[in-house]
Order: C-alpha cells, then sequence, then structure tokens
C-alpha cells in the first residue's frame, strides 16, 4: 500500500465504508451517488471515509477519479455540488489486493487503524462466489472497529444458489458476525412504493377490511424487463429467472402484501410477519410444483423497432441452454386471511416493457340488477400499485358512462410520487445504505427469511430439473409472454394484467 498523507487519529463517531470490488459497476452507478447525495442533504456521519479493496492496479487518485465520473454521470440530483464531492472524495482511499491474499486485509487493517474511526461498515460489492472467501478472510485477520464501536457488513443478493448454499453461506457469514451485524441487501426494499405498501395498509382505514379472502379475488405480482441478459449472462444462464427475481424479490413482495400487522415498527417485528407468511406458503414439490408453475425462453424478435437475437444466441449462453427467462407461479398463503386466494407471479425478460407492479383484484358485485347483467361487466375495482417506472398507487373504480344507458366504465383514482411530491423518489441505495449506518435491519432480509424462500424454490428447482426437458416453450422477444402462461391463468377463470 503507497504511502497516505493522513496522520494517525484516535477513534472517533465518523464511519468508514469499506466497499469489497470497488472496480465494479455497483460502485460507480449506484453506490458512490448514493453517498454523495446523502452527503449533499448532510446525513452522513463525520468524519466519513471510503476505502476501496480490490485487485485492479489502481492508486487513491485513480479510484477518486473513477468514483468522481460515476456521480457525475449516475448522481440522481443535478448540478452536482463539486464542494459536497470533493470533501467526499478527499477521504477515499485504494487497498490493492486479491479477496483471496491474507496480507491485503492487514493493509486495509492498517488502514482503518491509521483513519482512527469507531465504525466501520464492510459492503461486500462482487460476484457472489467471492463472499465465502472474503467473509472467511475477514475473520481470520485483525480487522475490527476501535473499541466500543460497531462493525457490519452488507451481502448483496443472491444469498447463494440454492438452499444447501444458502446454509452454508449463511453458517459461514454467523461464523464470523452476529445476525444483528449481517445486513442482506435486496435494493427493491428500499424502493419508496414497496415500503409504501405497509404505510398503505396500516395507515389507512379503509383498505385493511377489505385486504382478505373476503373482498379480493387474486393477487397479481410482476416484474417484466425489456432487457435480455447483457453482461451477466455468465451468472444467469446458470441461475434463471427463478433464482434471480423469484426467490428474493417476488417473495419479498408477496409477504409485505400479505403479512400481518407487526405489534411495533421495528426490525424483528416487521420481519417476524415476513416469515410467517412464507412459512404459509409450504412446500410446493413434484407433480404440485409443476402445475403451479410454467416456465419458458425468449426467442429473436423486436422491440423498440429493434431486432434482438434469442436467449440461446447471447454471448455467453449455451447453445443448449434450458434456463428459463419466464416463469409465471401460483402460490397460496395457507392462512385465514388468504386462504383460497390464488397470488399470481410473474417475471420474464425480453418482455414488451419494463414494469414492477401489485395488482390486487377485488370481487366482482355478487349480483345483476333488475334482470340486468352484471353492470361492472369486466371492470371490477383493482388497486395498482406502482413500483416501476413512474412509482405510485392507482385504485380502479366503476362510474356510469355518460349517455342514457346504464352503462359503467372503469376509472382511475391515481397518486404519483413525481406529482405528488415534486421529485423522483429517493434510489433505493439511497435510504438502504443510510439504514446501514444507522443499524436499521427492517428493510433487510434475516437469515430465516432467506432460508423459507430458498426452501419454497428448491422444490420447484428440483421439480424442473427432474423433468429434464430439452426445450423448453418459447415466446418472441417484445411480447407480453409465452401462449401457455395465458392458459395458465385463464384455466382459473381469470386473466393477466397487461403489461
Amino acid at each position: 500500500m503507497s504511502q497516505i498523507e493522513i496522520n494517525k487519529k484516535p477513534c472517533s463517531d465518523g464511519v468508514a465504508i469499506v466497499i469489497f470490488g470497488v472496480t465494479g459497476d455497483l460502485a460507480r452507478r449506484k453506490l458512490m451517488p448514493s453517498l454523495y447525495e446523502n452527503a449533499k442533504q448532510g446525513r452522513l456521519p463525520e468524519p466519513f471515509y471510503i476505502l476501496g479493496f480490490a485487485r485492479r492496479p489502481w492508486s487513491h487518485e485513480k479510484m477518486r477519479d473513477v468514483l468522481r465520473q460515476g456521480v457525475l454521470d449516475h448522481g440522481r440530483t443535478k448540478p452536482i455540488d463539486e464542494v459536497v464531492l470533493n470533501r467526499l472524495l478527499d477521504n477515499a482511499y485504494y487497498v490493492e489486493s486479491t479477496f483471496q491474499d491474507p496480507e491485503g486485509y492487514d493493509r486495509l487493517d492498517e488502514l482503518l487503524r491509521q483513519i482512527g474511526v469507531v465504525n466501520t461498515l464492510l459492503y461486500l460489492s462482487t460476484p457472489p462466489g467471492w463472499y465465502s472467501t472474503i467473509v472467511e478472510n475477514i475473520g481470520e485477520s485483525n480487522l475490527e472497529s476501535c473499541e466500543g464501536g460497531w462493525r457490519r457488513i452488507v451481502v448483496e443478493k443472491p444469498f447463494g444458489r440454492d438452499l444447501d448454499t444458502a446454509i452454508s453461506l449463511d453458517s459461514i457469514l454467523h461464523s464470523v458476525f452476529a445476525e444483528d451485524q449481517i445486513y442482506r441487501m435486496d435494493h427493491y426494499l428500499g424502493k419508496e412504493t414497496v415500503q409504501n405498501i405497509l404505510a398503505f395498509r396500516f395507515g389507512n382505514g379503509i383498505f385493511e377490511p377489505l385486504w382478505n379472502r373476503k373482498y379480493i379475488d387474486h393477487i397479481q405480482i410482476i416484474m417484466a424487463e425489456e432487457e435480455g441478459v447483457g453482461t451477466r449472462a455468465g451468472y444467469y444462464d446458470k441461475a434463471g429467472v427463478v433464482r434471480d427475481v423469484l426467490q428474493n424479490h417476488l417473495l419479498q413482495l408477496l409477504t409485505l402484501t400479505a403479512m400481518e400487522a407487526p405489534a411495533v415498527f421495528n426490525a424483528k417485528s416487521v420481519r417476524d410477519e415476513k416469515v410467517k407468511v412464507l412459512k404459509s406458503l409450504g412446500e410446493i414439490r413434484g407433480e404440485k410444483a409443476l402445475s403451479n408453475t410454467f416456465r419458458a425462453q425468449y426467442v429473436s424478435g423486436t422491440i423498440n423497432g429493434k431486432r434482438v437475437p434469442s436467449y440461446r444466441d447471447e454471448p455467453g449462453v449455451a447453445p443448449e441452454s434450458t434456463t428459463e427467462t419466464y416463469m409465471a407461479a401460483r402460490l397460496f398463503v395457507n392462512n385465514w386471511r388468504w386462504a383460497g386466494v390464488p397470488f399470481y407471479l410473474r417475471s420474464g425478460k425480453r418482455l414488451s416493457k419494463r414494469v414492477t407492479e401489485i395488482a390486487i383484484q377485488f370481487t366482482q358485485v355478487p349480483l345483476s340488477l333488475f334482470g340486468q347483467r352484471n353492470l361492472a361487466g369486466e371492470a371490477p375495482n383493482m388497486l395498482d400499485i406502482r413500483i416501476q417506472p413512474d412509482e405510485g398507487i392507482t385504485l380502479f373504480l366503476g362510474a356510469k358512462a355518460p349517455g342514457s344507458a346504464m352503462q359503467i366504465e372503469p376509472v382511475k383514482m391515481h397518486f404519483s410520487y413525481a406529482e405528488a411530491f415534486g421529485d423522483e423518489p429517493p434510489e433505493a441505495y439511497e435510504r438502504l445504505l443510510l439504514d446501514c449506518l444507522m443499524g436499521d435491519a427492517t428493510l433487510f432480509t434475516r437469515s430465516d427469511e432467506v432460508e423459507e424462500a430458498w426452501r419454497l424454490t428448491q422444490g420447484i428447482i428440483e421439480a424442473w430439473e427432474d423433468q429434464d426437458l430439452i426445450n423448453l416453450p418459447v415466446y418472441e422477444a417484445g411480447t407480453q409472454g409465452p401462449h401457455g402462461a395465458e392458459f395458465f391463468i385463464t384455466n382459473d377463470g381469470r386473466q393477466w394484467r397487461e403489461i
């Protein structure tokens, strides 16, 4: 490590964030811009240090230049405040090392001691394959906070690739850190609309009485993407949408939608209720898993006027790959509130547009009046919680259309974050990084949450593997998805919301 121009200081109440894998896109595109936004609002503790750890032969100045450009390119609020950015980067230093080299951790420990801050946030911004190596080396090194401070570690999803690897990773993490030191990051939980699910449900008396099987017909949760696998083919072809999206994002959204009100609003109580939902889903294995899921793979098609290749023709994808790029699942929460109400989860790449939303479909009015057809027709009440893009909430109601006939048409009551508050909501990482620094784990997944989510997902994965298919059903890129997925829901007498 090159000599840095800093004198050893006594321990302070400041914080050092150590970013393992600082040379990657996540640090440049998300972490540094989010730290800058928090610094701009005066939310970061003082002093605040950024320590990068990676194998590239960078200098302190090189890292600062790259992180600066990351803020200039991806900062949420413009123009960039150079005074704030410079103050943040003046306390940024780089440690060159491979993740498996113990001497690199010794140099990091030396740098932390020179800085003298009392609290340390360790952030694993690396491919998942390095998590165990880094954690084990941290445990074997002298890396520790000054006496009286705290040390926390942030682990980005995915947390394992199946139940066994998730349990193994969890064991390694707990050999070095206590559970309250571990922050498992799923950035979707930091989005304002996701957080607002709880506020909307439990802060408005008009909806909670209706939030049950008596008044809700079914719920659809969708995460659709226009993009293909891009540069993630090496990871994605071994993961598929079931590991990449269902096991984390979609099941997290389901738990927030279905959970009971916590006794108090703190990390333990909220996460206790989420785990109860996951346990209520039960295991889905064998034929039950096959009948309640549908998977497919995209072939060549047109998106935004541009022809895109099939999944098997993407660079880095095996020519005979049977990895799914689309899946639908039908799940039931087996408790008194939700008994018999299907939760339809759907996600896919190369669909017609990018959207993530939760649609709560209320039951239709039970009778037609005076022998006429049901006045609500095909437009029953629905609540649409849009997570991305254009974050907001829309309630669909039936209203009489102008004219002499009693014709009911759907109308919308819409709330937009941008319109209501005059700006786009903060980037998810801004909130989540701040929560890590403050020690608030409410929006992070707990060990038992991860295990229960994998237990459900594992049954689906094993059922698919036992099928041993050579080819999957296909759908054309740029469409709503495969035809088979339509039958998957229409056989229940329902239909997908249009993407």
